[in-house]
């Protein structure tokens, strides 16, 4: 019996195991078959209500479309240029007459360092309006923001911190994200001083989210700059002026969250309440600094330059981030660092197929991202993207376990609501994305989509189709239009144009140089650190970012001799749009006249030489092309060399001739060589005719005479580069020695001339640096001894110029300056040139301290590689 009633029970646990794996097997069976048909599940923003999807109007919105600042109505009634800041000339009136005397932090009486419990939350329109009267009233009010970025695609800012000496505001911008406005008078006011910490972020978000720009401002962080402190973190003042400790993790909550937790609103608080007290402390010693360092003709003002540093911070502009395809830097990077990374799997990163589909996986995810208002991150990490490609799940489940196990977390919403996407990517038979992106977008957004159309999407439909672009190298399918033919071929040209001549690396690395007293002598790349620390002339102060302390006198302070540009951060940016995505280095003055500027004022090379990116770079080159012709044309000196001699055949006949006989002598520097180059190439394959006719050519420059194959060969280096001669060496697999051959060459314009551009990757771009070799690019300066015949120029030597750029122009330019006006017409020269960039692009983003009449003066310490006493001894 007792037998009987164990076998019953064993049956009936059995049959509920048995039951259990039944249900579970088919619950997992529906539960995939709807995450792998998105179709037959709705999108998980219908039932996920984000907080943002409540604004009613967004500034910034996921589209590819551009940024609109706001439009500020002008005294005669029109509107400033959408492209320019709308308080440009608050700001800068501000740095040109800075208010000093206005740094009155605190009011009479004590201040309290305790921190008491009481607050306002402002979260209604009638109480920001209350706060935007309470500010309006003030001279000086701290600010700080919290932003969000992971669950959007731009970020959005969440929180506002607002302290006044009495009060602390927290000013809920979620709840009031559509009228913020309010505040933007108050911002805007040059009469009231904001104090911000760190502020390069908070400038652009305020203007991305509420059009909101600030004008008057103390950044604590630039203050901390002018005083060489050892850190410049907030957290590092709040401990060593106020005795404050702060917990910086917080700074990565969720600050969408309602209500904020306790912990969170002190943290909020903390960063605005002591930032009034800290700039009153700071200001204290910027004053006393100044007086105790400065001399009497000593122009440096450390409160001045801490006031000016801070409101250059006010005149950015927010761009949003651009790019020739979706995702396409972002898996450019994935595929650099897996490649780099994974040495023994190389194999793998190398593999096309792999390559093709982590574009396709960062081009969708890009999509999805902005679709769902998301960060791409959220959507689908690096590394999953990585794991996709590399493991070729077949299956939907396959799909699922590779994100889980990347990520050691469940796959996001979005993955879970477009799972069959991510499967076909990966069976490869979404091929070609640049047909399927528009088909996915109208899946989700179209009439039938499954995704909720938002404020930030609802643009994407409109303009998507303009943004995507062929991606493969060849040609489009004939349509009977050769205009798409044409916009094809200039796409791809400029593509590879990009790709080889753009800066590959950041170009500024923004390392410090102290000196032996800890003022900041200038910003600077790693190299030139690197130089000082391995001769034992400096000590490391700071790691991140690397930062160095002189161990000798420099020579002068850049400021005190004029040049505050050498000592601002500099980003990496087009100078004239904001572009960050390609930039090249552009020169300001060209080459072919500041290589013979005398060498204390060419040693000046970073100011004058700036990023843009390749469209702005055109407009700058023509508009400098246009100014050489109204130069040539002002001091009657043609850009290029019309004839050249052999100067042994320009014996005294023709130089004592008192006709003009000597002017038509020779022949044009370009027809010349190529000439030269044919005859020897082809001369005994080519016609009689033809031979004869270039021989002609060849017997000009050689004064009529008979020619050899070495009179050729001697030829064809006339009107060489450097670069091209060694080419040519290397070519031939000899080394041709530099020839002794006089030249006579007659200026005049030719229409056959070479122009003479700077390469796009040449100079350093960073601040003077004592490891940099001649700025002529390796030509080095020309040494000619020059002697007038009749209008045309014996050179004793062979120039290092190339006779088929305008080398020869600027080189009688910068003489003809330097004999009538001395260095004072080459500094005005320069101030020339820089003012034509300026009116041609009309640059937003020059760095701070850049100016047109930048002096370049400059003595050379005992070190310097431009001293010329070293130069001496070195040689």
């Amino acid at each position: 019996m007792v037998v009987n009633e164990k076998v019953k029970l064993a049956i009936t646990v059995a049959t509920l195991v048995a039951a259990t794996v039944l249900l579970a097997a088919e619950y997992r069976r529906r539960r995939r078959k709807q995450t792998s048909s998105p179709r037959s599940s709705s999108c998980y923003l219908h039932s996920d209500k984000k907080p943002q999807f409540g604004f009613k109007r967004v500034l910034a919105d996921n589209s590819y479309s551009g940024f609109k600042h706001l439009k500020k109505k002008l005294e005669d009634g029109g509107d400033k240029p959408s492209n320019c800041h709308p308080y440009e000339t608050e700001i800068t009136a501000l740095l040109e007459n800075p208010r000093l005397d206005e740094f009155e932090f605190l009011r009479g009486g004590e201040y309290s360092l305790e921190m008491s419990d009481s607050y306002v939350w402002v979260e209604t329109e009638f109480e920001l309006k209350k706060l935007a009267e309470t500010l309006a009233k003030e001279k000086v009010f701290a600010v700080d923001t919290e932003q969000h970025s992971l669950r959007s695609f731009l970020g959005f800012t969440a929180l506002i911190q607002i302290s006044t000496q009495e009060e602390d505001f927290l000013v809920d911008t979620i709840a009031l994200h559509d009228v913020m406005s309010i505040l933007r008078p108050v911002f805007s006011n040059p009469d009231i001083c904001k104090v911000f910490h760190g502020a390069d972020n908070d400038v652009l978000w305020l203007q991305r989210d509420f059009h909101i720009y600030v004008v008057n401002m103390l950044d604590t962080a630039k203050a901390c700059e002018v005083l060489a402190k050892p850190q410049r973190s907030l957290a590092y003042l709040l401990e060593s002026v106020c005795g404050v400790g702060t917990n910086k993790l917080l700074q990565r909550e969720d600050w969408r969250q309602r209500p904020l937790s306790e912990e969170m609103v002190r943290y909020a608080r903390t960063d605005a309440h002591y930032l009034l007290y800290i700039a009153d402390s700071m200001t204290a010693e910027l004053k006393q600094r100044g007086t105790d360092s400065s001399s009497t003709d000593d122009k440096f003002s450390f409160l001045l330059e801490a006031s000016r540093r801070s409101n250059m911070i006010c005149l950015q502009l927010y761009t949003k981030e651009t790019e020739d395809f979706p995702g396409n830097a972002a898996a450019s990077s994935l595929i650099y660092r897996h490649l780099n990374g994974h040495g023994d799997n190389s194999s793998i990163s190398l593999d096309p197929k792999f390559q093709e589909l982590v574009r396709e996986l960062c081009a969708w995810r890009d999509l999805m991202a902005r679709i769902h208002d998301e960060s791409t991150r959220y959507v689908l990490s690096d590394q999953a993207v990585i794991a996709l490609a590399s493991n070729h799940p077949t299956t939907p489940e396959d799909i699922h376990d590779s994100i889980s196990q990347a990520d050691e977390s469940t796959p996001s919403a979005v993955i879970c609501s477009h799972l069959d996407d991510v499967h076909q990517m990966t069976q490869h038979k979404l091929s070609k994305l640049d047909v399927i992106l528009p088909l996915v977008l109208d899946k989700c957004l179209g009439t039938d989509g499954t995704c909720p159309i938002s404020v930030f999407n609802y643009s994407l439909l409109v303009n998507f189709n303009t943004k995507l672009t062929h991606r493969s190298s060849a040609p489009p399918k004939r349509n009977g239009h050769n205009n798409n033919l044409k916009r094809f071929t200039r796409k791809t040209s400029r593509d590879l144009f990009v790709k080889k001549f753009s800066c590959k690396a950041p170009v500024y690395h923004n390392c410090r140089i102290y000196a032996n007293d800890g003022r900041l002598l200038c910003y600077c790349d790693r190299r030139k650190l690197e130089w000082y620390m391995s001769r034992g002339l400096a000590k490391l102060v700071e790691e991140d970012p690397l930062a160095i302390m002189l161990l000798f006198e420099p020579k002068g302070r850049p400021e005190d001799e004029g040049n505050d540009f050498y000592i601002q951060s500099k980003k990496n940016i087009c100078v004239g749009c904001g572009q960050g995505d390609h930039y090249l280095r552009y020169r300001i003055i060209p080459s072919c006249y500041r290589v013979h500027f005398p060498e204390h004022l060419k040693s000046h090379r970073s100011h004058d030489i700036v990023l843009l990116c390749v469209d702005c770079h055109e407009v700058a080159h023509a508009a400098a092309e246009r100014y050489k012709k109204e130069v040539a044309a002002e001091f009657g000196i043609p850009l290029f060399v019309r004839r050249v001699m052999d100067s042994k055949e320009a014996n005294g006949t023709e130089c004592e001739s008192t006709g003009g006989e000597s002017e038509d002598a020779g022949v044009s520097p370009l027809h010349l060589r190529t000439a030269a180059m044919a005859l020897l190439r082809h001369g005994n394959r080519m016609p009689s005719s033809r031979r004869e006719e270039l021989l002609q050519t060849v017997k000009m420059y050689y004064g009529g005479r008979d020619v050899t194959e070495e009179d050729l060969e001697k030829a064809l280096l006339i009107g060489m580069s450097p670069h091209e001669r060694r080419k040519h060496e290397r070519k031939k697999g000899v080394s041709v020695k530099q020839e002794n051959s006089n030249i006579v060459a007659t200026d005049a314009t030719d229409a056959n001339g070479f122009e003479e551009g700077p390469p796009p990757g040449g100079d350093d771009v960073n601040e003077e640096s004592s490891v940099v070799v001649d700025e002529s690019g390796g030509d080095g300066a020309p040494e000619l001894n020059d002697t007038q015949c009749n209008g045309n120029i014996l050179h004793q030597q062979n120039s290092k110029l190339s006779l088929l750029g305008h080398g020869p122009h600027g080189k009688q330019v910068v003489e003809y300056l330097l004999k009538e006006h001395g260095e004072d017409g080459v500094r005005d020269f320069c101030q020339r040139w820089r003012k034509v960039f300026v009116d041609a692009l009309h640059p937003r983003h020059l760095p701070g301290g850049w100016d047109v009449t930048h002096s370049g003066r400059r003595d050379f310490g005992e070190f310097s590689v431009y001293n010329p006493t070293k130069k001496v001894s070195t040689g």
